[in-house]
């Protein structure tokens, strides 16, 4: 039977269901004809229901299917021969046999989704949509701290999405885990507007790591009507490959490293740029002095800013990182492995302040109980309230009673309960010394996704380290809670905001999740709430990183332009944007500033047509001669000044480790050579030497790829080019 309460706004009543074909069938009886599914974005989709759900709604012309979602990830496909000989079995270790791809995701790719199901997406997986109409004609442009404020309007009436458990039966405990972003937004603007409740279905996944936070959600009586738990049609987690960073790469890393204040707050994406900017860190904090002689040759002869009067370093991180991330992922690992990532916050404004100025520290001293009361941490009188507090805090110890104006301990002494008597608050002293403060925060986020071992890390974190990851809502994370403004902005104490974007402008705008014919290739995500915040808060910086070049069939172009057809940052929100060629802080800038400082941190090659550009738009006068230390502005000098911490193994291709083998690593350079030479006409010539004398045979890696026998022309080909490849690529 559905839950009776279904209908209004009561608590639900969770029923156990152990059949995906009963649980649609469940859902098709609660919701009718037409079925307005919210799933969450990234890795808490339960693929396998979503299937069975939309296989059976599409087989039904007289029902519809609406799903509002994002981030729907689906495993790469090859698009060549040679491409599914080197991928095929990569793929087959890192996402298994029967990984369930979501079927509507290769709907919406070959526009071929069924009249009566329509997918609503506010991020795209990056690239995977843009050559679809049907994907990109219903693609929803949002802030994510919209989306819930938005599906309130969209009469969602089915909810789905991948829980955690722990215990069994009546002992069952649950955990939004790597999702409680959206979710828990959402059902809050549902209850605030008075409206219909939708149908929860939580379905089990027993290798999902059950995480803290808002994310615990207890025995969930109070939020699932059905529980789906079937092991047996349990999915793999979605494990993303750890990418190489080459040196471009590295070098944004680098810069944008020392924009990072000891003691302040970190927001980091994913990516190469990403894990380039962790190592970084890590460099920064345990190898200290290779860090300092590899910032100092990165930055030999070049022109683009060294930050300024940007508050940061290049000092070890002694007071450590706070992590307030919307997306909770492998570089945050790291830096908690290393010892970067150990400032922890309280929700405790009074207290949050009192840590910030030094005033207190983790381990309670001698004098804290007259610092906690003058930082009115604790007031002059208690009541249960205030006490319960304190002891949530670890100020006192949870066997600390009120009874006859006293506070009561353990071993039956008492303090009068008027801290504002020196005798009573000097009493209180001598009993809080040596406890240390409980409840902090040294990471909080919205949602997870990364590698495997990322995800084995989580399923293994213990104490401190469990306790202090909060999995929160996304509007917890992204942006200042309404009434708790100030204990958001102590919390975020010299946070940088550091974020990638795809083009910018010379005047400092952004574009970062579509190109300029509109087509969207990811999406905003919540990029512009972080840009926002920077700007709000009086210490924090927006931190937008980019590569200065792109290829395309064969051709560099500039990334940062004069100008562009579409924008996600727009020019007056405009902070500090790094490339490989260094720092260009914009805040507070005049245009001519701002145009200076951009080109000074763009690639070589493409100074002349930026700065006429400029002087046409008299933003530049008219007699500007370009600097000859710009010149200095170009991959080779880049190499160059990057080589010795290379060759010191500090810039390892890998920082964190690959998840391809050995001989896989053999072949990638060369099948990257190989897909450029193609590319470009001009290289052609090379290509046929590579057939005609392709050089030492390397059968290991013709073996991976299933050609040390070949036995047609073409295999014979592609065994001679993958030969003279892996020669000419080392």
């Amino acid at each position: 039977m559905l839950p009776q309460t279904h209908d209004d706004r009561t608590t639900p009543m969770t029923s156990q269901c152990a059949d995906i074909n009963e649980c649609v069938e469940r859902i098709l009886e609660s919701c009718g004809e037409h079925v307005v599914l919210a799933v969450p974005l990234g890795l808490g989709k339960p693929n396998r229901l979503i299937n069975a759900l939309y296989r059976r709604i599409a087989a039904d012309p007289a029902r519809r299917l609406t799903i509002h979602t994002a981030l729907s990830l689906a495993v790469p496909k090859a698009s060549s021969d040679l491409e599914r000989r080197f991928a095929g079995p990569f793929l087959q270790r890192q996402f298994g046999d029967d990984y369930p791809d979501l079927d509507y995701v290769e709907a919406m790719r070959t526009d071929s989704l069924p009249h009566n199901v329509r997918v609503h997406e506010f991020y795209f997986q990056s690239g995977s949509m843009l050559g679809s109409r049907q994907a990109q004609r219903a693609y929803v442009s949002l802030n994510y701290t919209a989306v819930a404020r938005d599906l309130v309007r969209a009469d969602i009436n089915v909810i789905a999405q991948l829980v955690a458990r722990r215990g069994e039966g009546a002992d069952s405990r649950y955990s939004l885990a790597c999702n409680p972003d959206v979710t828990l937004d959402l059902l809050d603007r549902i209850r605030e507007a008075d409206a219909k409740r939708p149908l929860f279905v939580g379905v089990v996944h027993d290798e999902l790591p059950f995480l803290s936070g808002d994310a615990d959600v207890g025995a969930g009586e109070e939020l699932f009507d059905i529980v789906l738990d079937t092991p047996a049609l349990s999915q793999r987690l979605f494990a993303l490959p750890r990418e190489d960073v080459d040196d471009a790469e590295y070098a944004i890393g680098l810069h944008a490293s020392t924009l990072v204040k000891d003691g302040g707050t970190l927001q980091i994406g994913i990516g190469a740029l990403s894990d380039a900017l962790v190592q970084a860190l890590i460099l920064r904090h345990k190898q200290n002095p290779d860090y300092r002689r590899t910032i100092e040759s990165l930055r030999q002869g070049l022109a683009g800013s060294s930050g300024g009067d940007v508050a940061g370093g290049q000092d070890v991180l002694d007071l450590g990182l706070h992590g307030s991330s919307e997306m909770i992922m492998d570089g945050f690992m790291h830096l908690r492995r290393n010892g970067v990532l150990t400032r922890k916050v309280y929700a405790n404004s009074a207290l949050q302040d009192a840590l910030n100025d030094d005033v207190l520290g983790e381990t309670l001293v001698r004098g804290d109980a007259h610092r906690l009361r003058a930082a009115r941490v604790i007031p002059a009188v208690l009541d249960s309230g205030t006490l319960a507090e304190l002891v949530e805090l670890g100020i006192v110890s949870g066997d600390v009673r009120l009874s006859g104006g006293q506070l009561i301990f353990a071993d039956g002494s008492g303090i009068p309960n008027n801290l504002d008597d020196e005798a009573a608050i000097q009493a209180l002293d001598e009993k809080i010394q040596g406890r240390k403060l409980r409840g902090g925060c040294y990471l909080q986020g919205g949602f997870c996704l990364g590698s495997s071992e990322f995800y084995d890390w989580l399923t293994s974190l213990e104490g401190d380290d469990y306790t202090g990851l909060a999995m929160n809502r996304i509007s917890e994370v992204n942006r200042l809670q309404r009434g708790e403004e100030s204990l958001g902005i102590a919390q975020r104490r010299d946070a940088r905001f550091f974020n990638t974007c795809m083009i910018a402008t010379a005047l400092g705008a952004a574009a970062s999740d579509a190109i300029e014919d509109g087509r969207v290739v990811s999406g905003v995500g919540g990029q512009f709430n972080f840009v926002a915040m920077a700007h709000s808060l009086d210490d924090a910086r927006s931190i937008l990183m980019l590569r200065s070049t792109r290829k395309a069939h064969g051709e560099a172009s500039s990334n940062i332009r004069w100008n562009y057809g579409h924008t996600t940052i727009p020019r007056h929100l405009r902070d500090i944007y790094v490339t490989e060629y260094g720092i260009a802080d914009l805040r507070g800038k005049s245009d001519e500033e701002c145009v200076l400082a951009m080109i000074a941190i763009s690639d070589a090659r493409f100074h002349r047509e930026l700065v006429d550009a400029a002087i046409q738009a008299r933003k530049l006068p008219s007699n500007f001669s370009i600097p000859v230390q710009w010149a200095e502005n170009t991959a080779a000098r880049l190499h160059a000044r990057l080589n010795p911490a290379r060759a010191q193994g500090l810039l390892p291709d890998y920082p964190f480790g690959s998840d391809f083998n050995a001989v896989e690593l053999r072949l990638l350079p060369a099948l990257s050579w190989l897909k450029a030479s193609v590319a470009r006409p001009r290289r052609w010539v090379q290509l046929l030497s590579a057939i005609l004398a392709p050089g030492a045979i390397d059968r290991e890696a013709l073996q991976r790829l299933d050609l040390e026998r070949p036995q047609s022309v073409k295999e014979h080909v592609m065994a001679r080019l993958i030969s003279g490849a892996l020669n000419r690529s080392r």
